[in-house]
């Protein structure tokens, strides 16, 4: 099966720090290494010719440090994690295959899960598989809502739950999976009506759920994957958690 995988990496990083000489924000470093080099080293199991790394803040500081293994594509405004992923989509006309999002921010998906769950997208035949978690401590994060079938029906942020969606323990973990053909359909649907007013990938599921489309759920055990960097502390966590993984 072909697969790709796009990587947004934009951002600027601003509650890591306020300084105006910082690097891009996947550029600020875990455990020695760049936040995008931890998520490249674990999504190498495709390709590097078949990655697509969306850069904006500082790009040239992503370019220079990775070089012309990868492809670069600019989002010259950060509008949100839909629309850094729909400016892909002009490479992506002639692709039919599977493609893997996940972000240069989130350095502790393990390289097993993300496999498995392409694995599994791909025998489902699904236009659309999310990871999934359980983790108590991330109060903040988005929900997965079910329908009276216990099939999945759409994902809220955590901004715009209701206190009632607030008590769902099951957690979006932040990495999907994709049909290209029918990413690249339902994505241009998606509006900017929420808080943030921006355009969230994860409306497109739920679009694809009121189409007919199969969308799968995929479980992962450790629901310290979720676990993204936006400021400092973020960063001192997850350097633990790596370090305990890797016995230290």
């Amino acid at each position: 099966m072909n697969r790709r995988i796009i990587i947004p990496a934009a951002g600027k990083g601003s509650r890591l720090t306020k300084s105006e000489d910082a690097p891009p924000k996947v550029m600020h470093c875990v455990g020695g290494r760049p936040l995008l080099q931890v998520v490249l080293e674990q999504t190498n199991f495709i390709p590097e010719d078949d990655t697509y790394i969306v850069v904006g803040y500082k790009k040239d500081a992503i370019i220079n440090h990775f070089g012309d293994r990868y492809h670069y594509v600019e989002q010259t405004e950060q509008k949100g994690t839909g629309h850094a992923v729909l400016v892909c989509q002009d490479h992506f006309k002639e692709f039919d295959g599977t493609i893997l999002v996940t972000f240069g921010d989130m350095p502790l998906f393990r390289r097993e899960i993300m496999q498995a769950m392409c694995d599994y997208h791909e025998s489902r035949h699904a236009a659309c598989t999310l990871l999934t978690a359980q983790n108590p401590e991330l109060k903040m994060w988005a929900r997965i809502v079910r329908d009276g079938d216990d099939r999945f029906a759409a994902i809220v942020e955590g901004k715009d739950c209701t206190p009632e969606q607030a008590q769902i323990t099951e957690l979006f973990a932040g990495v999907l999976v994709f049909d290209s053909k029918a990413l690249f359909q339902y994505l241009p649907l998606v509006g900017d009506h929420n808080v943030q007013h921006e355009y969230y990938l994860t409306e497109v599921p739920e679009l694809m759920v009121k189409a007919g489309l199969c969308v799968e759920t995929f479980p992962t055990d450790d629901g310290d994957d979720l676990r993204g960097v936006n400021t400092q502390e973020d960063l001192r966590i997850c350097e633990e958690i790596l370090k305990r993984r890797m016995g230290l």
